[in-house]
Formats: C-alpha cells, sequence, structure tokens
C-alpha cells in the first residue's frame, strides 16, 4: 500500500471519475425520465379515457335526450285517448314531425291495450321500400291492428308520400302484431317514467338501437319510439388515442352496443339472423382479453396479446340504457410510449457526446490540477521526516488547491484549530416557545440551577431577555454598549453579578461567526467550586448550545424569508401600478381597504359574521392574495390599457387621417387652378373650392371628435362616419414597402398594386385583422387546455384595427377585442399564481386573487362563478376591487367619482345580486367607507352621505 508506484494519476481519476459519474448520472437520469415520461403518458391516456368517456356519456345523452322529450309530450297527445283508426290516423302530421325532427328516430309506434296498434316508419332506402312491396313514391309506411268486429284485431299497411297523401292500403294476411306482450310495452306500463329497453337489432331496419316507451297518464296506452345507435359508431371512431387503438361500449355480459372499429355492430348468424355480437366474436385478440381481466380500478393495466404489449382502459357510462355499459379501450404500449422511447434515444445521444467532450476536458484539467499536488505533496513529505524548515505552499488559480496550500502552511502551528459543532433544529414554529423548551433540556441536562437566554436588539448592543428557566428575577434586558464583544461572556456575568451566585455564560453564533446572543446558566454549587471542571464543562455546553443558536438563527432567517417574499410581492404591486398611469396607486390601495374589510368581519360578534374566524395563516394567505389580485396587468399591453381615443394604437392614428384630409384639400386646389388654366368661370371654381373646403373641415371635425370617445354615438352618426369613408384619394406608393414580415403576411393577397389606385378616405382592411393562430388563450369554456375552469367569450380576432370599425365604437374608445385583452389580466392572474409552488398554508392565493371580477348572479368573468362558488374572502376582494377603482383620482381617462356617487352605485350592485349584500351592510356600518375616504380620496370627493338609505335599500331587495 506504501509502494509509491502503485495507484493511478489525478489526471487519469479525474478523466475516469468524471466520465464514470456522468455515464452513471446520466444513465440514471435518462432511465428515471424515461419512467417519469412512460407513467406521465400512460396517466395521461388514462385521463383521456375518462374524458373519452365523459365525451360518449354526453352524446349519448344528447342521442337519448331528444326523443324522450318527444315521447313524453307524445304520451299526453289525444292519440293515446284515440278509440278508432279514423282518430289515430287523424294524428299522422304530429308523429311524423316528430320522426322529422329527430334523426336517431327509426319507428313511432302506440299501443293500446285492447291489442290494437299504430307505426309510423320512414322508408329511407330502396331496400326498405322494396321490403313492403311500397309504391313508388312512398316517404312514409303506417302499420296498424285494429278492431273490425269485436275481438277481432285486423292489420294493414297504409303508405304515404312525403306530405301523407294516402298512396295505396294492404292488408297482409300474415300480419299480426299484439303490443301487449312486447318488452317495450310490458316494461312502459309498470312504471310512470320513460323506460329505456336493452340495446338490440331492430327486425325491420336491421340496425343496432334501443327504444324508449312511456305510458299515457290514464295507463292504457304506451308510446314508443325506435332510436338507432349507429351514429355513436362513427362518432366514437374519432375518438382513438392511437391509430391502431381498439375502442367499444360493452354491456354487463360482454355484448357489443358501440364499435369503433367496424361501421356497424350488427352481425347475422348461421341462420341469417341478425344479433349484435359478443366482444370474444369481434375477432379483436386485445380487446377480449381486457374484457376477461379488465383493470381493477380506472387506471390503465398493462397486459400482453399474443406477445405484444397493450395498456387497457376502462370506464364507466351512466347515460347509456344498459345500467352496466362500460367504454373500452385498449392501446398498443408500442404507439403510447413512442413518444418516450424516442426522448430515451435522444438523452442517450447527448449523454454519449457530453461525455466525450468532458473526457478532454477533465484530461487537461488533471494535468492542471495535479502539477501544484505534487509539489504540495514533496513539501508535505518533507515535514514527514520532521523537516519543517522549507514553507509549505504552492501557487494555483484553483481556489480549493489554494486553500489547501493555505490551511497546510498554518498546520505546524496550530492542532487544535477545528471544534466540530452537532446543529439541531427544533420544530417549534414560535420562537419564545422554542427557546423555552431548548432552555429547559440544557438546565436539566448539565444540572445547573436556572437559566435565561438573551438575544441581540437588531441592530444595537442591548441584550433582551427572551426565555428563563427556573427563576423569573433575570433583567429585562443587558445594556452592553460600552463593553466589547471580545469579552461579551465575562460583560454579561458581571451585568448579572449576585455575590452568592456562579454564572456560566456562552455565546450563541448565527452561521457567519456573528455574536446572536448569550446562553447564561446559574451553577450549582459543586459546579462553582471545580475550576477544572467548569471547563471542561464549558466546552461541553458550548457543544450542545449550537443547537439552540442555529434554532434561533433558523427562525430568524425564515422571518427574514417572509419578509423578502411581503416584500417582493409588494415591489411587484408597485412595479404594476407605476406600469401605467392608467392604473393609478390600485395595487397598494386595494389591499388595504380589502384587509379594513376583513378586520371588520372577523371582529363581529353579532350578526351573519359572528362565527367567521380567519387563523394568522390564512389572513397572512389574504393578505398576499389582496397585492397579487392584479399581478396579470403585468402581460396586458400598455398600448391598450392607455388607449386614449378610438384610432390609438402605438400612436394616435388620426394624424393619418388629418394628412389624407391635407391631400385632399389640396387635390380642391389643384383641380381650382387647373379650371383657371382652362379659363373656366372663376367665381364658379372658387365658390366650389369655398364649398369643398368647408366639407372637409366639418368631415374631419366630425372624425376627430369621433375619435375622442367622448359622446354616445348613435346610427346616424355611424351611417355618416362611412359616407365620409366612402371618399377617395389617390396613392401613388406602394403599401408594401418597408412594411414588417408580419405586416406583409396580413396583406391582403388580392389587393391591386397597379399604382396610382384609389383608397378609401376611412377603411376597414384585410391588413387591419390580427388572427389568434397560435396565441389563443385557454379562456373558453370546451378548449381542453382550459385546465382553470375559465368560462369567457373569445372574440373572433386578436386584435382589429379597422379604421371605420374602431371609430364606431359606440360608447368610450375600446374594441371588443381590446375590451376581451383588458378582461384577459385576470386570467394569466389566475395562471400565473397557480404555477407557482405556494406552499399548503398559501394553496388559496390563487382563487382570492382571481376571483375579484366574479359576480354572486353568475354573470361575473373568468369563470362565471356563483355565489355558492365564492368565499367570504373572494367576496371582500370584489367589493374592495371595485370601490377603489371608482373613487380612484389618478386615473387619466375618467374623473373620480365622489363618496355619495360611489356608494350609490355599489347599492345598486348589491340590489342585482352583483356583490355580497350583507357584506356591503357591514361595509357601510362598520364605517370602513369612512375610514378609507378619509385616507385615500381628495376633500373634495367626500361629500355628504346618508347610509340608512342605502341600507333600506339592502333591505328591500332581501
Amino acid at each position: 500500500m506504501n509502494n509509491p508506484t502503485r495507484g493511478i494519476s489525478i489526471q487519469a481519476f479525474m478523466a475516469l471519475a468524471i466520465t464514470c459519474s456522468l455515464l452513471l448520472l446520466g444513465g440514471v437520469l435518462a432511465w428515471k425520465n424515461y419512467l417519469g415520461v412512460e407513467r406521465l403518458m400512460v396517466s395521461a391516456a388514462g385521463e383521456s379515457a375518462q374524458q373519452l368517456a365523459r365525451t360518449l356519456n354526453e352524446r349519448a345523452r344528447r342521442l337519448v335526450d331528444p326523443p324522450q322529450n318527444v315521447v313524453r309530450l307524445l304520451a299526453i297527445d289525444p292519440i293515446t285517448h284515440a278509440t278508432d283508426l279514423t282518430a289515430r290516423l287523424d294524428r299522422l302530421p304530429a308523429l311524423a314531425e316528430s320522426l322529422n325532427a329527430n334523426e336517431m328516430l327509426s319507428a313511432i309506434y302506440v299501443g293500446y291495450s285492447n291489442g290494437e296498434f299504430i307505426l309510423l316508419r320512414e322508408l329511407f332506402s330502396t331496400e326498405l321500400q322494396q321490403r313492403f312491396s311500397a309504391p313508388r313514391g312512398t316517404h312514409f309506411l303506417v302499420q296498424t291492428m285494429s278492431l273490425y268486429r269485436p275481438g277481432e284485431l285486423k292489420g294493414e299497411w297504409r303508405f304515404y308520400d312525403s306530405q301523407l297523401n294516402l298512396l295505396a292500403t294492404q292488408a297482409p294476411p300474415d300480419y299480426h302484431f299484439d303490443p301487449r306482450t312486447r318488452p317495450w310495452f310490458l316494461q312502459a306500463a309498470a312504471r310512470r317514467d320513460t323506460a329505456l329497453i336493452h340495446p338490440y337489432v331492430f327486425y325491420t331496419t336491421r340496425e343496432a338501437g334501443i327504444t324508449l316507451a312511456q305510458r299515457s297518464p290514464d295507463g292504457e296506452t304506451v308510446v314508443g319510439m325506435d332510436v338507432a345507435l349507429a351514429d355513436l359508431n362513427n362518432e366514437i371512431g374519432d375518438l382513438r388515442l392511437t391509430p391502431n387503438s381498439k375502442l367499444v361500449v360493452l354491456d354487463g355480459e360482454g355484448t357489443v352496443i358501440v364499435n369503433a372499429n367496424s361501421p356497424t355492430n350488427v352481425v347475422a348468424d348461421d341462420s341469417g339472423d341478425l344479433h349484435m355480437p359478443h366482444v370474444s366474436k369481434l375477432g379483436i385478440p386485445s380487446l377480449a382479453s381486457l374484457f376477461k381481466r379488465p383493470p381493477d380500478g380506472l387506471a390503465p393495466r398493462l397486459y400482453s396479446v399474443d406477445g405484444e404489449k397493450w395498456y387497457g382502459m376502462r370506464a364507466p357510462l351512466v347515460h347509456f340504457p344498459d345500467v352496466g355499459a362500460q367504454l373500452f379501450i385498449a392501446v398498443p404500449a408500442a404507439e403510447l410510449l413512442l413518444g418516450a422511447r424516442r426522448a430515451l434515444l435522444d438523452e442517450i445521444i447527448w449523454i454519449s457526446a457530453l461525455v466525450l467532450i468532458l473526457l478532454t476536458i477533465a484530461i487537461a484539467l488533471g494535468h492542471r490540477i495535479g502539477a501544484p499536488l505534487r509539489k504540495l505533496a514533496d513539501q508535505v513529505r518533507a515535514q514527514s521526516k520532521f523537516d519543517f524548515s522549507k514553507p509549505v505552499g504552492a501557487p494555483s488559480h484553483i481556489i480549493e488547491i489554494r486553500e489547501l496550500s493555505r490551511v497546510m502552511g498554518s498546520m505546524s502551528k496550530t492542532i487544535d484549530n477545528f471544534q466540530a459543532i452537532t446543529l439541531a433544529l427544533n420544530h417549534e414554529t414560535h420562537l419564545d416557545h422554542m427557546l423555552d423548551e431548548v432552555l429547559v433540556r440544557l438546565v436539566e441536562a448539565f444540572g445547573a440551577d436556572n437559566g435565561a437566554v438573551y438575544l441581540f436588539d437588531r441592530g444595537s448592543k442591548i441584550l433582551l431577555k427572551a426565555a428563563p428557566s427556573g427563576r423569573h428575577d433575570y433583567p429585562l434586558s443587558l445594556d452592553l454598549s460600552t463593553a466589547s464583544f471580545d469579552d461579551l461572556e465575562s460583560s454579561v456575568t458581571q451585568q448579572l453579578g449576585q455575590e452568592d451566585a456562579q454564572y456560566l455564560s456562552c455565546t450563541l453564533h448565527d452561521r457567519n461567526g456573528g455574536a446572536l446572543g448569550v446562553l447564561v446558566l446559574q451553577l450549582a454549587a459543586e459546579q462553582a467550586a471545580d475550576i477544572d471542571g467548569q471547563q471542561s464543562f464549558r466546552r461541553f455546553v458550548q457543544g450542545l448550545s449550537g443547537a439552540a443558536s442555529v434554532a434561533i438563527e433558523t427562525r430568524q432567517l425564515i422571518e427574514a424569508q417572509q419578509q423578502l417574499i411581503d416584500a417582493i410581492i409588494m415591489v411587484l404591486a408597485n412595479a404594476i401600478d407605476a406600469k401605467s398611469p392608467y392604473t393609478g396607486r390600485h395595487c397598494e390601495r386595494v389591499p388595504e381597504l380589502a384587509q379594513m374589510l376583513m378586520d371588520e368581519a372577523v371582529a363581529a360578534v353579532s350578526g351573519p359574521y359572528a362565527d367567521f374566524k380567519m387563523s394568522d395563516a390564512e389572513r397572512y394567505e389574504f393578505r398576499i392574495a389582496s397585492w397579487l389580485h392584479d399581478c396579470g396587468k403585468i402581460t396586458s399591453p400598455e398600448s391598450v390599457m392607455d388607449k386614449a381615443t378610438k384610432l390609438e394604437t402605438q400612436y394616435n392614428r388620426i394624424h393619418e387621417i388629418r394628412t389624407r384630409f391635407d391631400i385632399l384639400w389640396r387635390d380642391a386646389e389643384i383641380a381650382y387652378w387647373q379650371g383657371i388654366a382652362r379659363g373656366e368661370n372663376r367665381s364658379a371654381l372658387e365658390a366650389e373650392l369655398h364649398r369643398r373646403h368647408a366639407s372637409l373641415r366639418a368631415d374631419f371635425a366630425f372624425v376627430a371628435a369621433a375619435n375622442i370617445g367622448g359622446e354616445y354615438m348613435d346610427d346616424e352618426d355611424i351611417e355618416r362616419l362611412k359616407l365620409i369613408g366612402e371618399t377617395r384619394w389617390l396613392r401613388h406608393f406602394d403599401m408594401r414597402l418597408g412594411l414588417a414580415p408580419y405586416e406583409l403576411a396580413r396583406l391582403d393577397p388580392a389587393c391591386s398594386h397597379v399604382l396610382p389606385t384609389e383608397e378609401r378616405l376611412l377603411a376597414d382592411k384585410t391588413e387591419h385583422i390580427v388572427d389568434w393562430g397560435k396565441h389563443r388563450p385557454p379562456v373558453a369554456k370546451d378548449d381542453p387546455r382550459n385546465e382553470w375552469g375559465f368560462d369567457m367569450q373569445i372574440p373572433t380576432h386578436m386584435n382589429n384595427y379597422g379604421e371605420l370599425y374602431n371609430l364606431s365604437i359606440r360608447r368610450g374608445t375600446l374594441t371588443p377585442e381590446e375590451r376581451f385583452k383588458i378582461n384577459e389580466h385576470i386570467v394569466q392572474t389566475i395562471i400565473m399564481l397557480d404555477s407557482l409552488p405556494f406552499p399548503e398554508h398559501l394553496k388559496r392565493v390563487p382563487e382570492i386573487a382571481g376571483a375579484h371580477h366574479e359576480k354572486l348572479d353568475g354573470t361575473g368573468y373568468p369563470r362565471r362563478l356563483g355565489e355558492s362558488d365564492m368565499g367570504i374572502a373572494e367576496r371582500i376582494m370584489t367589493i374592495a376591487d371595485i370601490f377603489e377603482a371608482l373613487t380612484a383620482a389618478d386615473r387619466p381617462y375618467k374623473p373620480a367619482k365622489t363618496l355619495s356617487e360611489s356608494l350609490n352605485i355599489l347599492a345598486g350592485m348589491a340590489g342585482s345580486q352583483h356583490i355580497d349584500a350583507q357584506l356591503f351592510r357591514l361595509f357601510l356600518t362598520s364605517g370602513v367607507y369612512m375610514s378609507y375616504s378619509k385616507k385615500f380620496l381628495n376633500p373634495d370627493q367626500i361629500d355628504e352621505v346618508d347610509i340608512k338609505q342605502y341600507l333600506h335599500q339592502i333591505d328591500t331587495v332581501a
């Protein structure tokens, strides 16, 4: 082992270590990532299966509900009381209308308790018409069984065209039918609600379907309808997870109800009879095996069929007529995990390339590191032979080697320069309780009489008593302003000095070595007499006191981190307020107002909020949410938030339109001088020039006034804008020059580029439309990306800069697209906050912050939450946000409302169930509105307010 020729050089060791470590780490990470991706993809497949089940449930419901409504209506139709065939045939138009209105219906029929029967069927195919020998032009077939003499029924077929004109009547001798023996009649007659008959193959149309039957109120008649399931076969085929996925809907016995793998789920047996097959007869082993051994739960199950691996999933279908109906999905594992395997291969390639690169670097670094280390080894070898004459050290640019050189240089001067301190952190969250517990344990462990912990007051040299134990007459504070930190322990002992007591003081250090405080223990008599024992005891205490010092520092660090987080949140809120003058100090004032109202709700001892309480964690959660309630505004374009005129984008486009008017002004003058040059009547030309100039002045003044958006635009104003816009001017330059690529992409390809060309004075052009493209936000209720529950109407386009479109805004300056962009800030607030890893006690921050634009009646946004979906915290945020916006005096786009105007608006919103009426009552009766007003409103805004009228208004609505 001491042979210097054996071993491995540091150069080779580093190269080998880095290579092996990277290979091991890369392999583990790649495999772990592959397994993670595999689990994620399998989990996603399971979620997709459940989503498919929900989709199929919904489609099944849409298949059954309309016919179910129709059959319930027909159950009270006069046909159910008709006693003869003539009266029943008179109701054929109603039956035909129901049949035409529901494409899924194959037939509508009525059975009577005396055995009579009438059925209306649409002969939609040539095959059906030939089967019944229908005359040409037949559209409907009516099959009847009616009493033509007491006790004897006669069966007849009647053929009608599409207008219900009778074409022919047949009386087939072999046509006998007794509805009272049919399952649909028997089941419906035994119940009041609609009976849904298990899926079966219709004899006439030879397609699978279900029967809906409803008895009449008197129980003497049953109305039935046949509903085909063919469309579900086609729809489920579009729901495959992968190209070769197998999907099927089975009943509890394995009979195929819906089959995505075939256009029909009806087969014929050896005798030619049609029936719905068992899953084992489909010729799809993966589905047969999955049905035989289904997954225990809803999670996918891996299984093998003929050497091929599959993932099997199932999901219950509650809207199918059969109670045991389930959706079975078999997905080839190779297709499902194709992406994960490709990712694994890519990672292996990257790791291999990285290994080659780092191997080269490791060899070079090993040589660079090895040289000074070899020099240090030679120096230490000399010292091992008791040769301390040579200095120890080797120059190096590597910090660790330079530090090693320094440590080795001082090693000969000191031996005892290292002391190990064991750090143990207490789980008590309150600092006072933690110090009490730690101190009690130390006093008991060392057998001391009592003790105390003093901590430095931040930024001073005054020690404050934090925890006593065993005695309560320790001073509350110790002033060490004249003492030296080097002699801290003796200074503390002197100030505590009692002639009959001996103290042991130990300084508590933080992680950086600074003095955090002092631990004081009063020694027992036997301990005070043992001087040698005191020294050992001091070292022992100093080692154990590390637990207390680290626990204190850790708690203080946690509090400091919390303060830092609070400061960062406030910086973000202030940055949003500073982003645009239109938001003022909204993000600062709303939290304060919300906190005022929350404090009143918590402090209430009577009324609806007498039992409402909040913990410290919940109050902190609410405060964080109130400060972050508009953090999504950081994504709102300033051009939209600051839009002061209708034509404003990054600048006010009225300047462009003014230039066009200037061109028309110049053209009028040119026309005047051209007329003079041709010798025309000068007076007439001057009159026309003055008229034209006056018209241009008036038109531009109208357009400019419309651009301001201060007045309501009625239909007459909009028509005048359109008339002005039809004025033409000549453009002599190619409009494509100088445009960015995205602007060129929006140009209408059919637009003529022949110059000069006529342009409208005001126009809505193709290039004014900006489509959503990939930037469409997931706010629609049916958007599969919408995982937050948004329910907002989204405009067709992302932006519409059309000049007439913008000038025609009836009120204000914002288009629907821009209004949506402003409202979208709350969507971004929810998405941003939901992406943050909030700890458990802050989990509701996104919910509270994202609900201040919701209304109790469910008409708010972005989720259309209702009264039952909003807690007290969310409702308080709504009131605070609205009241601050109404009274804010630092918004350039609107004048501040007075206190009475603002309260009147809030009262109206409470009456219309937009805000919580009881919280508004508390807002008034507690005086929060006045406290906030005195602090933030201008004196001229605070007018006379009579809250009784608002309270009466609330009581009237309630």
